[in-house]
């Protein structure tokens, strides 16, 4: 008669120290990617997340630097009835439309230009850029005393042409037109630069292939260029449709929202809140313009994007 062993059998497996080591090392692995994301959580919840929920926590009060009252949603209701809003979203509105659209074409038309056969295309892509480098308030004061009536350069120049000038920003009329038209001048370097860098991605084949079927410049701009340059025009819409409806400095610095408050945006009817000293009024109108950017930039950043055409 044998004794059969009845105990437990060691397989051939991996002994449980190794096994747990092994595991221990995946995890290690798995979760080394995700460190690399903590330094700009951090700075994105202290920068942005944090200020964003004490700005809605403000918006329902009555602060000053020592003390706060709540107040609900009374602020808001009175930023809402004032006078001037009205006007001010319809500036910001028709502002951002002829900013980005302005961007948009001129942007593209330069991009094509400087990234043709030109001998100085590489001085001219810098004199192009040059006006982004620019501070904005600097820009902003340097046009409000060229576009002065009296003794500004641009009317003087029209006068020499005999063109009769006028208030370009007294002139309620103008007034609002004249900074975008300055904005455009002082954006459109990014713009090109944007459509620069797409238009020398698309493969030259394409070009190729439109010449051998006879075509000519505007069959490659029409058919090759304009189609693959989308994602540029993408990004160019909505880095200056979004700037536009946050524009605040080259307004305040050109015109102050005049004359009256015919130029005024959103930014710059806040900041008169600020001034007057209704620090929970303006805070809810910055809560206010928060939504109201997000509002347009998200379904249009959604609508552009289903647009996407890549090589």
């Amino acid at each position: 008669m044998t004794t059969q062993d009845t105990g437990p059998r060691m397989g051939p497996g991996p002994a449980p120290g190794r096994a747990h080591a092994r595991a221990s090392r995946r995890r290690r692995d798995a979760a080394y990617p995700y460190a690399l994301y903590l330094p700009a959580a951090v700075v994105f919840l202290v920068i942005f997340l944090v200020p964003t929920a004490m700005a809605f926590y403000f918006a329902l009060t009555r602060w000053t630097l020592f003390d706060s009252e709540f107040v609900g949603l009374q602020n808001f209701r009175d930023f809402l009835a004032e006078q001037n809003l009205r006007i001010g979203f319809q500036n910001t509105i028709i502002y951002a439309v002829v900013t980005s659209g302005l961007k948009v074409v001129l942007g593209l038309l330069l991009g094509v230009l400087l990234t043709g056969r030109l001998r100085l295309r590489g001085f001219l892509r810098s004199v192009v850029f040059f006006p982004t480098l620019v501070s904005t308030v600097a820009v902003g004061i340097t046009f409000a005393m060229l576009l002065k009536p009296q003794t500004g350069l641009v009317n003087q120049a029209l006068a020499l042409v005999g063109v009769d000038g006028r208030d370009w920003l007294g002139d309620a009329a103008t007034a609002l037109l004249s900074v975008a038209l300055v904005d455009v001048w002082k954006g459109v370097g990014l713009a090109t630069v944007i459509y620069i860098a797409g238009i020398m991605t698309i493969p030259r084949e394409y070009y190729q292939a439109v010449a051998v079927d006879g075509g000519g410049a505007w069959h490659r701009f029409r058919h090759v260029t304009l189609p693959l340059s989308w994602p540029a025009t993408y990004s160019v819409i909505i880095l200056s449709f979004v700037g536009g409806l946050r524009s605040f400095d080259l307004i305040w610095t050109m015109t102050r929202g005049g004359p009256g408050f015919t130029s005024d945006t959103i930014a710059s009817i806040i900041y008169k809140q600020y001034q007057a000293g209704f620090f929970g009024l303006s805070t809810a109108g910055n809560v206010i313009l928060f939504i109201v950017v997000t509002a347009i930039a998200v379904p249009l950043n959604y609508f552009l994007g289903k647009r996407q055409v890549t090589a």
